[in-house]
């Protein structure tokens, strides 16, 4: 490993023993020159949803890029832990650009901004912007709106259910938009929602799963992380289904999902970093990508959806692109306690 610096040397032993990580450091020389990218996980980056695609999003970026990269995980998702954690990786590497992957990283995003004035800083999945502050936001609520549409037609009790952790905006939206599509295919369907309060609880998810079922649910959309098995197992054991979301599930796990809302978040990382690559990244900014770019949003459908179905859903997504239906953000529905 020649031409790496004592510090660069320094850094990789200090990156091996904790959650602050420079994955490429001992396989690149970080040329000066290189802009340095830092991100933010909340969470844990192999947790099979959110976390993971915005970290495959990053280590894509550095492996096709002319960056040098750093990141933290293991985060809690509170405001405090996540302003702590951001200051940490801009006082450490002083990055070009600081990611904070997720909506729920705002208000520590936003008090950091300000503290560090000449550092470019990005949510993803956020709606807010400062004079050195950008959101690129892949609209997950797009695929959600169809998604609860094909629960909707899907449903043989006439119950279906959806399921999250905590409550950030991006999966508030989400939420709305599910329970729009819902109620547009089907009025008659009747909805059940919860926010459990934690992504990655299994016992706790598996338990709303099995008061959803007890109520009628047949079918639940997750918006979970390591929490989602829970649910899986729970679905699996009642023999019920399940609609995924971020990555498809439907290849994964045929027997359980019938379905999944492809939103790959990853793709709002990779575009922060490919636009400070090229010089074209602009501080200000609200980025926005959905269902007109199919590798990034999308609703996966089972192999054996009936045709009638997926022509409905098919016509519901024109919809959605022409603008004749809009897709919600806001639910003012009645919640599932457990």
């Amino acid at each position: 490993m020649t031409g790496l610096t004592r510090r660069q040397l320094l850094l990789a032993t200090c990156a091996a023993a904790g959650t602050l990580a420079t994955p490429w450091l001992s396989r690149r020389v970080l040329a000066a020159s290189k802009p340095v990218v830092a991100a933010l996980f909340c969470g844990h980056i192999d947790d099979n949803g959110f976390m993971q695609a915005g970290y495959q999003g990053f280590k894509k970026a550095m492996d096709q890029l002319a960056l040098s990269g750093h990141y933290k995980d293991q985060v809690a998702n509170e405001t405090q832990a996540q302003m702590a954690a951001l200051r940490e990786l801009a006082t450490h590497y002083k990055p070009d650009l600081l990611i904070a992957h997720g909506g729920q990283n705002t208000d520590a995003a936003l008090a950091v901004a300000k503290e560090f004035p000449d550092i470019r800083l990005v949510i993803t999945q956020g709606a807010v912007t400062a004079s050195n502050l950008s959101s690129y936001d892949v609209r997950q609520e797009e695929s959600a709106w169809l998604a609860g549409a094909y629960a909707a037609l899907m449903t043989k009790t006439g119950v279906v259910a959806h399921q999250s952790g905590i409550r950030v905006p991006p999966g508030l939206r989400a939420r709305a938009s599910y329970a729009a599509g819902v109620k547009h295919a089907n009025p008659e369907v009747k909805l059940l929602t919860n926010f459990s309060g934690n992504q990655d609880d299994i016992e706790l998810a598996a338990r709303v799963t099995q008061a959803q079922a007890k109520a009628g649910a047949d079918i639940i959309y997750t918006m979970l992380n390591k929490g989602r098995s829970g649910t899986t197992q729970a679905c699996r054991e009642l023999g019920i289904k399940q609609i995924g979301n971020v990555i498809d599930w439907v290849a994964r796990e045929p027997d359980v999902f019938i379905g999944s809302a492809w939103a790959d978040v990853g793709i709002g990382v990779f575009q922060a970093c490919k636009d400070l690559s090229e010089n074209k990244f602009e501080s200000g900014k609200i980025f926005k990508v959905g269902l007109q770019q199919p590798d990034a949003v999308r609703l996966i459908m089972a192999p054996d959806t009936p045709d009638v179905v997926r022509q409905r859903i098919a016509a519901l997504q024109q919809d959605i692109l022409s603008g004749k239906i809009e897709v919600e953000a806001e639910f003012n529905g009645p919640e599932f306690q457990i």
